[in-house]
């Protein structure tokens, strides 16, 4: 067991967010978190600013996960100190963000981030420092104490603080009943906190993807009438937390949730339309995505560029397809295929440049496989890309775009020393030429693949 299960719950949320419920603190014999698990330069901070004369608490993620027994990736701090305060107190720190200041505290290449209680606003405007658009918070830079602060967080499950000098969890939104019975709960209405910040939509699928949460009934009612909403949330955060999805280890489980949900639409509404008609598009996605979840799970780099080849390669493909003539199609017409296909998805989620190079360098070597020969080939090994590009080439498989033989042909040769390859290389039967009869060279536009 976790924690113990004889706590009692007498915290009642209030759902308009009006007074704030005195915490519950859960002392560490009832809460059993192992502080082994918390990495030093978060107690460094803490002491820094309790030391100081300030509040600092371990908040949100961070607590959820020691009490679910994982040891977090992440540890964020809340303190009633301002970011000014704050940056004072650490030479390697700086202040960001628009929407809501926090500073960001260095260790080496790595941060920690800090963030100011904050208060509770209403829609008003009464407070200059928080703005609202359409029920949406653009601007909250009002501060408060940690009280209102718990109330201004999204879900129950991280609402939840730890107090490092006593060693005891701050409860003042049922967030341990919420752990312990692993659901979701929204803190105040739902459908409220969706128009203040439609990504908490988004978080939702995450939590529950990567948690194994129920998301309780009046939380997931308004969903389906709020997706249109993340239409107004820029595509630069909405690349950002589709990266925090499909990199969180549970690609495929927040792909299923996006898709019962209605919000996978939203963010990419190309391949959502593809996927209406073509089953086994779903398949090809499936299959990357847990590729992708059995990379990190081991501990293996991944790479964002390649999620977004493997979702938007239909629309690449039609793009292709409109730009053939006669069965052919210059490198030229190549690039601005990829090009048009990311800048229509870029409308919905921002795609950086670094990665859509990637992106088309991907796209753009699968039709080297099955046409070059000889020296190429050791150098078309060697290339930066190839190895992100064969197992691109591998997925397709499971569109029927390549055999099994093809695949087994490019494994088996970067498992070979140098005379091995060339031999495999001088065996390789030549590539099939294209017919030249119009009526099938028409059919075949069908199944072109760059080259």
């Amino acid at each position: 067991m976790l924690f113990s299960t004889t706590l009692t719950y007498n915290v009642e949320v209030n759902t308009n967010m009006q007074q704030a419920a005195l915490p519950q603190r859960i002392p560490a014999q009832e809460h059993r978190i192992d502080e082994q698990k918390i990495c030093k330069h978060a107690k460094r901070v803490v002491n820094t600013l309790t030391d100081k004369g300030y509040q600092a608490y371990l908040v949100g993620g961070c607590v959820r996960d020691l009490l679910l027994n994982i040891t977090p990736k992440d540890f964020d701090i809340a303190t009633n100190a301002t970011p000014e305060e704050v940056r004072s107190l650490f030479d390697r720190s700086r202040i960001i963000g628009r929407r809501f200041q926090i500073v960001h505290v260095y260790y080496g290449r790595d941060f920690l981030e800090v963030s100011t209680f904050r208060a509770q606003v209403s829609n008003s405007g009464s407070s200059p420092n928080t703005q609202f658009n359409n029920g949406q918070i653009t601007r909250d830079n009002t501060f408060g104490d940690i009280d209102e602060d718990a109330l201004r967080r999204d879900f129950s499950i991280n609402a939840l603080y730890y107090d490092l000098t006593e060693s005891t969890v701050l409860d003042f939104c049922s967030g341990m009943d919420a752990v312990k019975n692993r659901f979701l709960r929204m803190i105040g209405d739902p459908a409220t906190r969706y128009r203040e910040d439609p990504v908490r939509m988004l978080r939702a699928m995450r939590f529950r993807a990567k948690l194994g949460l129920e998301i309780e009934q009046e939380t997931a009612a308004p969903i389906a009438e709020c997706t249109h909403l993340l239409n107004d949330i820029s595509s630069a955060r909405l690349f950002d937390e589709t990266i925090k999805l499909f990199h969180s280890g549970h690609a495929v489980n927040c792909f299923h949730e996006l898709k019962h949900y209605g919000l996978f639409q939203q963010l990419f509404p190309m391949t959502d339309k593809e996927l209406s008609h073509d089953p086994q598009l779903q398949d090809f996605i499936i299959g990357a995505l847990g590729n992708t979840d059995a990379r990190i799970n081991i501990g293996k780099s991944v790479n964002p560029a390649f999620i977004f080849a493997i979702l938007l390669w239909r629309s690449f493909q039609q793009a292709v397809i409109k730009r053939t003539r006669n069965g052919k199609i210059s490198p030229e017409g190549i690039w601005d295929a990829g090009r048009n296909t990311i800048f229509r998805q870029a409308s919905h989620t921002t795609i950086p440049k670094r990665f859509a190079i990637t992106i088309c360098e991907i796209w753009k070597f699968q039709g080297r496989f099955d046409r070059i020969r000889g020296r190429q080939i050791s150098a078309f090994i060697a290339h930066p890309r190839f190895r992100a590009a064969y197992d691109f080439m591998c997925l397709r498989s499971l569109l029927g775009e390549v055999t099994q033989a093809e695949c087994d042909w490019w494994t088996d040769i970067q498992k070979c020393d140098a005379d091995e390859q060339q031999l495999m290389i001088e065996q390789r039967p030549e590539p099939k030429r294209p017919p030249k009869n119009k009526s099938k060279a028409s059919k075949s536009k069908q199944k072109i693949i760059a080259s």
